[in-house]
């Protein structure tokens, strides 16, 4: 009898979880919110090929434009409507299929973000001219023999993605080579110690973050959407790197590793500070590193890389945050904090105030809401 308990409870248990994930939100109602937000960008920018300008005149296919695209290819993976594609190729033959400015022999991981999308879009139809610019870019770094470029955490996002996709593009492991002696610079080398602590398991932002620097509460400072990227990047690069890569089980340690370091410091609300350790620090909602966040926890549970019953209750805060304070019935993202590189860059971050860029911030959502609805088909 009380084995039979024991077994009625653990059954139990497990619809229960398995309940959880079917009812915090529906595929339908994540889908439309996508769709919303989505459409409420491409509205506002209609020509893809429209220059931006803030406190100065950038090219549209800068960083900020190509984490969107990001988003808008994952969007188009699960809802593949000819206007997304069309949109994204406009972008890119208007750009000539090459990294900012036209600069293709760039060293810059933000000039080279926009060829991830290329990528992609010549997997799709594979027209020679989509690759070939961001192909020699990464070409021309290695046969350089220089792998010291990322010396901030964002690059490890901008640009490690694309390496992993040369390489699978191509049946070639001289991306995936070339790919880790980049990450192992800024991992262990980049700053005399590198920017990852093993202790905390999370990143600096850059060199000017390492210790002695501080926090106001005295902890080392950790910068949520810099956080973000890595997890996001790390997501991306395990999603395509074949498992018998040499430094296949360091990129999966770190990404778990992340992934359960910052997990606890989840608000109640469901957001993340922008300071991950020193909550009082700007403390507040913001929504690009909370999606960042998401969409790599998410990932990691769908492919059974990171444990469901651990991450579930985190993901479905994060998401309902997202889902019901962020994303507004418009289609306008709150709460995303404009570009910088620490805490009290783009302060304050509120629900009306608009970021000094709209693009990237809506690009991590579309990459969380994928996953999300990837997550409610289980």
């Amino acid at each position: 009898m009380k084995k039979n308990l024991i077994i009625s409870a653990c059954m139990i248990g497990l619809l229960s979880l398995s309940a959880s994930a079917q009812t915090f939100t529906t595929k339908k109602k994540v889908l439309a919110q996508m769709r919303t937000a989505n459409s409420y960008f491409m509205k506002k920018w209609p020509d893809p090929h429209k220059r931006i300008v803030t406190n100065k005149e950038r090219a549209a296919n800068i960083w900020t434009r190509g984490v969107y695209y990001e988003g808008l290819m994952a969007l188009y993976s699960m809802d593949p409507q000819k206007a997304y594609y069309d949109y994204a190729v406009t972008w890119g033959e208007k750009h000539d299929w090459k990294p900012v400015r036209g600069e293709v022999y760039t060293r810059h991981a933000d000039n080279q973000n926009c060829g991830m999308t290329y990528i992609d879009l010549y997997r799709l139809d594979p027209k020679p001219e989509r690759i070939a610019a961001i192909k020699e870019n990464i070409d021309s770094i290695i046969r350089s023999d220089k792998y010291t470029d990322w010396t901030w955490i964002d690059a490890i996002q901008m640009a490690m993605p694309i390496f992993v996709k040369l390489g699978v593009t191509y049946k070639d492991s001289k991306y995936f080579d070339a790919m880790y002696k980049m990450y192992h610079h800024i991992k262990y080398v980049e700053g005399g110690r590198g920017l990852y602590n093993p202790e905390d398991k999370i990143w600096w932002r850059d060199k000017d973050f390492l210790p002695p620097y501080k926090e106001p509460n005295g902890e080392d400072c950790y910068w949520s959407r810099g956080n973000g990227w890595v997890l996001a990047a790390l997501a991306l690069v395990l999603k395509e790197l074949p498992k018998s890569d040499p430094h296949y089980a360091e990129y999966k340690q770190d990404f778990i590793d992340l992934a359960t370091a910052v997990a606890p410091l989840q608000r109640k609300d469901g957001f993340w500070n922008v300071s991950l350790h020193d909550p009082n620090h700007y403390g507040g909602k913001e929504a690009s590193g909370t999606a960042l966040f998401v969409y790599g926890m998410t990932w990691g549970v769908n492919e059974g890389i990171l444990d469901k019953s651990t991450f579930l209750p985190t993901i479905e805060k994060g998401w309902m945050a997202i889902s019901k304070e962020s994303i507004q019935p418009n289609g306008f993202l709150s709460y995303v904090q404009s570009t910088g590189k620490e805490p009290k860059d783009g302060q304050p971050v509120l629900k009306h105030k608009m970021p000094d860029f709209e693009d990237y911030g809506l690009g991590c959502v579309l990459l969380a809401g994928t996953e999300i609805h990837r997550l409610l088909e289980k």
